[in-house]
């Protein structure tokens, strides 16, 4: 195990012998952590490393159960986010903390409001800096639009504007890319860069390493609760990362089983969606394809490609689209979501937080939302036998880290969260299942796991239909790969002639084409 880095003038903020227990688990042990000044301090770790806990504690929202915190050479206890602020300390969650009833300006300076005469809400004035805020961002989000109209990937976007608002020393993001493109990645990392010349001290956490080798400074990594190693960024590689995470190498490419592909199984004809409060345009321009049963077709596109509008058609979530869905030759047209459901189709949804799961729900419960009609007993009232079976069989298929079926869904990482959404998914007995972004923000370990579970499906006879930002990802799993560009699908590319640059090129082809008029 290699010894933290020691402390020096450069540090603002160290962590010295943190732990914190809860009941039944530890989740950090004599936690040894260096923020650096001005730097961007890499934070690694699988789901459940204690990564989150570590960022929680240090944000206020946690308190240690031993050890302490040093702030510019001051020992600091903050109880509260509110204390954490009060001394420079802010962070941006992974599951995003906003509130969808109220416009872009007010999120960014909720708790923080300006006021005239110490009573008045002055919106004009908080209105002219999310504007300046957007412009910092390049993003073209206008400051009285409803955060809930906004894509999830600009409500990140949302989130960051609220932190750079704010006085900060250091600055945690815990995933900030997560739901980027890959224009909005560098357009934060030039924001950080910004930063960190101002001598703002940037703690990052993400699980795309390579993005990590780009940005860092600094790398700690933890597993299992414990301090694994740290290092300055220049004396490390991907590798080196990968094996103190996960305590074993990692193979460089994922490679999928061997799955027969048969008949098709989902038909979609001229698929058309109008653009909402537009004379003119679509948000899927008569799209049209097939999936085959036991294939794994991927769709690659950037934000704003419609892959999200594609699914929620598939899904039946606007009755004005035009067009053809066949599922297994049965035309769903004029079918609503629970229809379609009890047809075998099924979404896993991009943010599993807001549309997957219910918070204050336990696992079990969570598991069985979509399927309750399955587990009736005389048609009427639900069977206990029932839900405990096949929740405990699905636990066991999906290898779901959970000590009981009752805890709340809260407590297990993400990736175990991710596998619960699945598993409500596949209660419902789906002959299609469309994953939107499956494994977004979830660790290299997990996303294997992910990757597995499409291909046993694919096994089964299911028709798989996935959306990724990742190419590396897509041209993993992928027997054919979907590109989609403003609504149209750009080319169709089979798995041996995928390549990362034949996949950007279609992108870049279909932003020219609509720049055309064509």
């Amino acid at each position: 195990m290699n010894p933290i880095i020691p402390i020096t003038d450069d540090i603002i903020l160290h962590a010295e012998k943190v732990q914190k227990v809860y009941p039944g688990t530890v989740a950090l042990k004599d936690v040894d952590f260096n923020i650096y000044r001005g730097k961007v301090n890499v934070l690694v770790g699988e789901n459940g490393a204690g990564k989150s806990t570590l960022m929680k504690i240090l944000a206020g929202v946690e308190q240690v159960t031993s050890g302490k915190l040093i702030l510019n050479g001051k020992e600091i206890a903050p109880k509260s986010p509110r204390e954490a602020e009060a001394l420079g300390i802010g962070i941006i969650y992974q599951e995003l903390n906003l509130f969808p009833n109220l416009n872009v300006s007010e999120n960014i300076f909720v708790a923080h409001e300006m006021t005239v005469g110490g009573s008045l809400v002055n919106h004009r004035e908080q209105e002219r800096q999310t504007v300046e805020l957007m412009k910092r961002l390049e993003q073209p989000i206008k400051p009285r639009t409803l955060v809930s109209n906004l894509r999830i990937g600009q409500q990140q976007i949302v989130e960051i504007a609220k932190s750079l608002a704010r006085n900060t020393q250091i600055l945690i993001m815990d995933e900030p890319t997560s739901a980027l493109s890959n224009t909005e990645v560098e357009v934060l990392f030039r924001v950080i860069r910004e930063l960190k010349t101002q001598g703002v001290s940037i703690v990052y956490i993400s699980h795309k390493l390579e993005e990590l080798l780009q940005i860092g400074d600094y790398i700690t990594v933890l597993r299992d609760g414990h301090l694994i190693a740290s290092a300055p960024m220049p004396e490390i590689n991907l590798r080196w990362i990968v094996e103190n995470m996960v305590g074993r190498g990692s193979a460089t490419a994922y490679t999928p089983a061997a799955h027969e592909i048969r008949d098709d199984a989902l038909r979609v004809e001229n698929l058309t969606l109008p653009h909402p409060g537009k004379a003119q345009g679509y948000l899927l321009d008569h799209v049209s394809f097939s999936l085959r049963a036991g294939e794994i077709l991927g769709i690659y596109g950037l934000m704003g490609a419609g892959r999200t509008e594609l699914f929620e058609t598939l899904m039946g979530l606007y009755p004005d689209a035009t067009g053809d869905v066949l599922l297994y030759g049965e035309s769903l047209k004029g079918k609503s979501i629970r229809e379609r459901i009890q047809s075998g189709m099924m979404l896993i949804p991009e943010d599993r937080q807001r549309e997957g799961l219910v918070q204050t729900l336990s696992v079990a419960h969570n598991m069985l939302l979509a399927s309750l009609r399955n587990h009736l007993f005389s048609k009427v009232v639900l069977s206990g036998r029932k839900e405990k079976n096949s929740v405990e069989r699905h636990i066991e298929e999906l290898s779901i880290k959970v000590s009981n079926r009752n805890n709340p869904i809260g407590s297990l990482s993400g990736g175990n969260q991710q596998k619960v959404v699945v598993a409500k998914a596949l209660l419902t007995s789906p002959k299609v299942l469309l994953m939107d972004e499956p494994t977004r923000g979830i660790d290299v370990g997990a996303k294997e796991e992910i990757f597995t579970i499409m291909v046993q499906l694919a096994q089964r006879g299911l028709g798989v239909l996935f959306v990724s930002t990742e190419l590396k990802e897509v041209l993993a799993m992928a027997d054919r790969i979907l590109v989609m560009s403003k609504g149209r699908i750009t080319a169709e590319i089979s798995r041996a002639e995928a390549t990362e640059e034949a996949l950007v090129a279609a992108s870049a082809i279909g932003h020219e084409l609509v720049k055309a008029g064509v």
